[in-house]
């Protein structure tokens, strides 16, 4: 029988928060509710290397296709931590980093909406080659990944399949083009959009709609096939592919799928989930905001985690890869915010989930529907689960009220999580506004605690809204902001 044992943890402590502007100098840590001699775990194995992606840990916006959100690069080296705002007038939740260290950012222009590819220079991170691709849904052409060659991968509004390489020229300069297309409109519905894309390992590109459309098309053959999930479920996020087959969570339940000879997806389960009543404040779609996780202490694929929608306190579901079996079903984000739109993150047998209830996004998608409540504090949130050992269970580790203003990593390289936290402009405080501090964070995976921080900057212009980081060779870490990037390194 699954179950949810909590560890004892001592009494909860509140956070020091950091103050506004450079107005305090010292460095403020979170006080976790969990144990503060936990011994140190070792995170892994991780998913096999995708043949047909690019590195582990950067080649997808949750770090690979299995969408475990870990790298194994490390992230800024001891010292000094600074910062540098690449300013594209643009919110930038894509930034990747391929085999050849060149970052490139899928972003949205604040004018115009119209997706546009950055290539940055890795030496400074600035923009030294643009794209402009069709424009489509708030969602549609947020998901990309690199492949096996370094080009990113793309669907864009007009529904094409899109390779989108990087080249140098004899004089030295760089351009970005579209190295291949392949039309997809036969298999999306008019007025619908793709919202997930990840390759499989067979070389096909696996493909979600919001309307609930899931297709492979194989870019080599021209051979697209697709299935309708049931009517009235939607995707709403990505989705994730390990050798076992892909997953794909709606807005009712979560999905294993495999594809048949000629490439036609099909089921292999189905397990629904709590969805609850209402979107709550601090999500972009009712239900479940996880882009599904694939992790495990044997393979790295053991199981599928993702984060419910009930209504009251929403909990960390675990299924067994193979069979769908639900291993736990556990409470999270018990300090904080009841709701996450985040991916969580799973390694060994850790799993990591933010919250982000209240966040205040500027905008939501149209057909979002009403939040229940209207609106509430970003009051944070961060927790560790552990599945147990025989698998009988899982335990919560350790909760906390961490305020995450980004999508967490967890680096192997160096045994930290990574993020930015938005801190309330008055301390002491769950209140957001124009002109919160942030701040790049190290977190200790073993505790909860941050053991290393610095402000990136103050005001909306820094704003990470809840976008992906990602880890580059040369202890650099990039940060999609909702006008740029950040590039965030350390000093000796």
């Amino acid at each position: 029988m699954p179950s949810s044992r909590p560890r004892s943890a001592p009494p909860r402590s509140s956070l020091v928060r950091l103050c506004v502007a450079t107005a305090c100098a010292a460095v403020f840590a979170a006080v976790a509710t969990g144990p503060a001699d936990a011994a140190s775990t070792t995170f892994g194995p991780a998913v096999a290397h995708n043949p047909y992606a690019g590195p582990d840990g950067s080649a997808t916006m949750h770090g690979d296709s299995a969408s475990s959100d870990t790298t194994p690069l490390p992230g800024p080296g001891a010292g000094t931590l600074t910062s540098k705002r690449i300013a594209l007038a643009s919110a930038c939740p894509t930034v990747l980093i391929g085999s050849d260290g060149y970052p490139v950012a899928l972003c949205t222009p604040i004018f115009g909406q119209v997706p546009t590819v950055h290539l940055l220079d890795p030496a400074d991170g600035d923009s030294i080659a643009t794209l402009t691709l069709t424009k489509g849904s708030l969602l549609g052409g947020v998901y990309a990944y690199l492949d096996q060659n370094d080009r990113l991968v793309v669907i864009d509004g007009s529904h094409r399949l899109l390779r989108i390489g990087h080249h140098r020229g004899t004089d030295g300069s760089w351009s970005l083009s579209v190295d291949s297309a392949l039309s997809l409109t036969s298999a999306v519905p008019s007025g619908d959009d793709v919202t997930g894309i990840a390759p499989d390992w067979q070389g096909r590109v696996w493909f979600a709609t919001g309307g609930g459309v899931v297709g492979t098309a194989d870019d080599r053959t021209g051979v697209v096939r697709t299935l309708q999930l049931p009517a009235g479920e939607r995707v709403d996020n990505s989705i994730s592919t390990a050798p076992a087959g892909t997953l794909v969570t709606t807005t009712y339940a979560t999905y294993l799928l495999t594809a048949s000879s000629d490439g036609t997806p099909q089921i292999s389960w189905r397990q629904a989930y709590d969805r609850g009543t209402a979107r709550k404040p601090g999500q972009l779609s009712p239900g479940s905001g996880s882009t599904p996780t694939f992790f495990g202490p044997t393979d790295g694929t053991d199981y599928v985690a993702i984060v419910d929608n009930a209504d009251t306190r929403e909990k960390l579901q675990v299924y067994a890869t193979s069979t769908g079996r639900l291993i736990c079903s556990t409470p999270v984000l018990v300090s904080g915010g009841p709701g996450s739109e985040n991916s969580p993150i799973g390694a060994g047998r850790s799993v990591f989930v933010a919250s982000t209830y209240g966040y205040p996004y500027p905008k939501v998608p149209d057909d979002a529907g009403t939040s229940v409540p209207a609106s509430a504090d970003f009051t944070g949130g961060l927790t560790r689960v552990d599945v147990r050992a025989d698998g009988s269970g899982c335990d919560l580790v350790w909760d906390n009220k961490l305020r995450s203003a980004a999508v967490p990593k967890l680096s192997t390289g160096d045994g930290k999580l990574h993020t930015v936290l938005r801190d309330p402009l008055i301390p002491g405080t769950t209140g957001s506004g124009i002109l919160d501090p942030y701040r790049y964070a190290e977190i200790d995976p073993n505790t909860g605690q941050v053991t290393r921080s610095s402000s990136i900057g103050v005001g909306s212009l820094y704003d990470t809204l809840q976008m992906a980081g990602n880890a580059a060779p040369g202890g650099v870490w990039y940060q999609g902001t909702v006008t740029g990037v950040v590039r965030i390194s350390g000093g000796q």
